[in-house]
């Protein structure tokens, strides 16, 4: 048994630890400390190169990781070379298949600047070309060359009909055949009194030469071909001589570019077939300009042809030093592959490439892209056209409509692009594992995990490197230089919020908060620097926005709503401690914990469990405490005894094992008819050799019955007892350690049963002769002996027992 001194319990920094006077003189410490696991399989991650070594990184909030990451990549990438430029141009084969261009890095916007330039050159060109002189020269002469030819047809055939009195002549329907005498064509009621010899005559001579007239009629269409292919022909010669040296300005920067040439040489064959979509144009209607949309102009008057021979610039790198590190804090199918614009013109939608804009995959292609996991998975597909995206190695560009087959219309399917890129997913460690064991790609796409830890031995050279650490986020806080004073504080603090006195936090976020808000006190206060006052003001000011709860239920306390005593003492009684959680704020409460025993058949029943109110971990540990009876007090006669546990004035839920050793002196109270203290609270589990084992939340139970106990009235006499391996945990308040400096307060550490039921009873706890049995005066003795009455109660009755040491707990018994 062991009471433990003030430094026991709030082992503080020594400020001479420190090795500068204020965190402004402190060595700049770049990364973090502490995680040397994380940055290890961070680098790994970075540097394999092969498939599915993409990294997912997690661990507790506040630990660094977007900061680290940022770091990291940030170094590799600069190291890294630059990617490729992507852009996606017209398919002039298939226009609803954009093709997809790679470039040297930085020479894509020139390209697209080089074609905007070339659209509106030909825009001036061309209709100067077709309104020159030479054009209408040339033009004039095939188009009098198709009329003459068809003229002299025409003229020839009206001359030898001539020659056998038959003359051509037009009528509205088109040509026709009809007698004539003397130059005149022949009315019916003449042709009718001709002779009838000369009316055969007449018939047969225009029959024949109707058959030369429908000859030359079937002939005019293929004449019409022939003059549009001549004047196609004439057309391309002009638009060559306009536009071929325009063309070659651009051709002549890509020559090392095959697919671009490809591109050029397609361009230049469109603009020989189209280039009357550059000529001026009357008015256009609605009827017109429907057309024009339909194929694919821009629905303001610009022509087709004005937008299909645009470059859609989706990765630019110019400038680039490295590769790029891209976060994506909006992670949805469309922030990530990319999305499918529309324009709304006239009651429908249109679109073409141009209208296409990148997603984040492309953007990072080359190089790294960061996610965090929680938003991806929330965000519909994302996850599954990521992963789709990282196993296919390409990004395909296409709307959820189109890969849900949602949809019948036509759709753009642009050429994939080829993806190499290094994803690196952030989130917390029971996704990372939830992850691992649901989804079957996981493992293949995501083959390193970067653990983060959370704390960091606290020893002396850490201590210096935590204080460079405090310096650092001093910095990125933007705060006032802290002192040697203020830094062992926050160290102390960090202590604190890891529970455990031999560890320091490494949730850095959270400490540059208490840092900012130190300042904000150290500010008000009129000081230069940031000490120990304004930190630990900053601490009572945080914690003083979270207890409404917590003052609530101590004032209940202090006014017996609660009925937990604090001096005097009780059989089958005693205080219990339990921490509760709300919003991140810890705190102790104590609960009073009662047993009672009767005449039985070696039933020890947890109320809680038949309540269901118990959980597992707490009827586990009741079960402990029958087997400790067992084992101590059974081996020679049996249990006859029935007894009941019970956490009074409980109206929730309770588990855990952590007040099995209170119940058990509770318990062994009941039994021996011995009173405990009620100034001292306990905590601690037990296992069935009577050994006590650690529990969590130490430092808020004892913090929770000193405030209970402090609202009353200290007495000297109070405090609380905990298991021996809780001590290297312990971190109390400085209010609290001042009260046992003072001796107004105590707090017991010990091992085993025996050494706390001593101090609960002041009664040695005995321990067996060589018979197995108890000295007089003991409290084991008295526990021992009223057993061994109710035992021989139980014969004299003929109670027969349920089995020595056997407990019921809720419904194991049926």
């Amino acid at each position: 048994m062991a009471k433990l001194t003030p430094e026991q319990l709030s082992p503080r920094t020594d400020p001479a630890q420190i090795p500068f006077d204020t965190s402004a003189d402190a060595r700049p410490l770049t990364g973090l400390v502490g995680q040397e696991r994380a940055v290890e399989a961070i680098e790994f991650a970075i540097g394999m190169r092969h498939e599915g070594y993409n990294l997912f990184v997690f661990g507790p909030p506040g630990t660094g990781k977007h900061t680290l990451i940022r770091h990291l990549l940030a170094a590799q990438a600069a190291a890294d070379p630059v990617p490729s430029d992507w852009a996606y141009v017209h398919n002039f084969q298939n226009p609803g298949q954009p093709v997809a261009l790679r470039l040297p890095p930085g020479r894509a916007a020139p390209l697209a600047q080089a074609m905007r330039r070339l659209v509106q050159e030909l825009r001036a060109a061309l209709p100067a070309a077709f309104e020159g002189d030479d054009y209408r020269q040339r033009r004039e002469v095939v188009d009098e060359q198709f009329k003459q030819r068809q003229e002299r047809a025409f003229v020839d055939l009206s001359e030898r009909a001539q020659k056998e009195e038959v003359a051509l002549v037009r009528t509205p329907t088109g040509l026709a055949l009809a007698p004539a005498r003397d130059g005149e064509v022949m009315p019916p009621d003449a042709f009718r009194a001709l002779p009838q010899a000369d009316q055969d005559r007449f018939k047969a001579a225009m029959e024949r030469y109707q058959e030369e007239l429908e000859a030359i009629v079937r002939k005019l269409p293929e004449w019409e071909r022939e003059h549009r292919e001549l004047v196609r022909q004439l057309n391309r010669d002009v638009t060559r001589f306009a536009v071929a040296h325009l063309i070659e300005e651009v051709r002549k920067d890509y020559l090392d570019l095959t697919q671009v040439q490809e591109f050029l040489d397609a361009v230049e064959r469109d603009v020989m077939e189209n280039a009357r979509d550059f000529l001026p144009s009357p008015q256009q209607g609605p009827e017109a300009m429907m057309g024009l949309l339909a194929a694919g102009g821009a629905g303001n008057g610009e022509p087709a042809s004005g937008r299909r021979y645009q470059v859609n610039v989706f990765v630019d790198h110019a400038g680039a030093a490295g590769a790029p590190v891209v976060y994506e804090d909006h992670p949805t199918h469309q922030s990530l592959v990319g999305r499918i614009e529309h324009q709304a013109r006239f009651g429908a939608l249109f679109t073409d490439f141009n209208l296409m804009k990148p997603g984040a995959l492309h953007a990072a292609n080359g190089g790294y892209l960061v996610l965090d996991a929680y938003r991806i998975l929330a965000n519909g597909f994302a996850w599954e056209s990521l992963k789709r995206a990282l196993a296919a190695r390409r990004v395909k560009l296409e709307s959820l409509e189109a890969m849900l087959s949602m949809t019948s219309t036509v759709m753009l399917e642009p050429e994939p692009i080829p993806l190499d890129v290094k994803v690196v997913l952030i989130g917390p460690p029971n996704l990372y594992y939830l992850l691992a064991a649901l989804d079957p790609d996981f493992g293949k796409l995501f083959k390193v995990s970067a653990d983060f830890d959370d704390r960091m031995p606290r020893d002396g050279g850490n201590t210096a490197l935590y204080a460079r650490l405090i310096a650092a986020s001093a910095v990125r806080a933007g705060v006032r230089p802290v002192d040697r004073g203020g830094m062992a504080r926050l160290i102390d603090h960090a202590a604190r919020m890891t529970g455990d006195a031999e560890r320091l936090s490494l949730r850095v976020r959270i400490l540059e908060d208490l840092l900012q808000e130190a300042d904000w006190h150290a500010c008000r206060a009129g000081s230069s620097t940031v000490d120990a006052e304004a930190v630990q003001r900053a601490i009572d000011a945080q914690r003083r926005r979270s207890d409404r709860i917590y003052s609530r239920a101590l004032e209940e306390m202090q006014r017996r709503t609660f009925l937990v005593e604090t001096d005097g003492s009780a059989v089958g009684q005693i205080n219990g401690l339990a921490v509760q959680s709300i919003g991140g704020f810890a705190f102790g409460l104590p609960s009073r914990i009662t047993a009672r025993v009767r005449l039985g058949a070696g039933e020890v029943l947890d109320i809680e469990r038949q309540a269901e109110l118990g959980g597992p971990l707490h009827s586990k540990g009741v079960m402990i405490l029958t087997g400790f009876l067992g084992g101590r007090f059974g081996a020679t006669r049996r249990l006859a005894l029935s007894a009941t546990l019970v956490f009074e004035q409980s109206y929730g839920g309770v588990d855990g094992d952590s007040a099995s050793s209170t119940e058990l002196y509770a318990l062994l109270s009941a039994i021996g008819e011995i009173p405990l203290k009620q100034s001292i609270a306990v905590t601690g589990s037990v296992d069935q050799r009577g050994q006590v084992q650690p529990i969590g939340g130490v430092n808020e139970k004892i913090e929770g019955f000193f405030d209970v106990c402090a609202a009353r009235g200290l007495t000297g006499g109070q405090g609380v007892m905990i298991p021996a391996t809780n001590v290297k945990n312990l971190m109390v308040r400085p209010d609290v350690a001042a009260a046992v400096a003072a001796g107004r307060f105590h707090v017991w550490a010990v091992s085993t049963v025996d050494e706390g039921i001593e101090i609960l009873t002041g009664m040695p706890a005995g321990e067996p002769d060589a018979g197995g049995n108890w000295p007089a005066g003991t409290v084991n003795h008295a526990v021992a002996r009223r057993l061994a009455k109710l035992a021989e109660r139980a014969d004299a009755q003929g109670l027969t027992g349920r089995g020595n040491g056997k407990a019921r707990h809720g419904r194991s018994d049926k």
